[in-house]
């Protein structure tokens, strides 16, 4: 009897833990995803505030990170499409991998490194991936 119930409460135990990930996953798409959308309208301001602290540090200024991203990531700021792909933890911190075609056709694969801040997930940072060959 005691097994039966461990069971059930175990396995109500795991479907609500399913659901807070699923929360997660989909918190983390949102935060990028509204960061392309900024970027996408010119509005550095807002995209800038989708960055972690230590971002916004580095860059100091909306204009700045905005130069940045145009020169070093011009997929991100002008993308044609954006697909989310896995979630993944490595060394406690939690990876977004995202490839998105450019205007050109081209694919590109990119992590982002997401931290939560005061309960918002926020971009602490996105590393171009080299990929073999995407395909179109």
């Amino acid at each position: 009897m005691h097994r039966l119930l461990f069971s059930v409460i175990f396995a109500f135990g795991l479907a609500g833990w399913g659901h807070a990930q699923d929360a997660r996953d989909t918190a983390i798409q949102n935060t990028i995803q509204d960061q392309i959308e900024a970027f996408k309208a010119d509005d550095f301001g807002a995209a800038f505030s989708f960055a972690s602290p230590m971002i916004q540090g580095m860059f100091r200024t909306p204009e700045n990170f905005g130069v940045m991203v145009q020169r070093g990531y011009p997929m991100v700021w002008r993308p044609d499409d954006v697909r989310y792909l896995d979630l993944t933890e490595k060394d406690g911190r939690l990876f977004q991998k995202v490839i998105i075609r450019d205007q050109n056709g081209a694919l590109h694969m990119l992590e982002y490194q997401m931290i939560q801040v005061n309960g918002d997930w926020q971009i602490n940072g996105v590393q171009l991936l080299r990929q073999p060959d995407l395909g179109a």
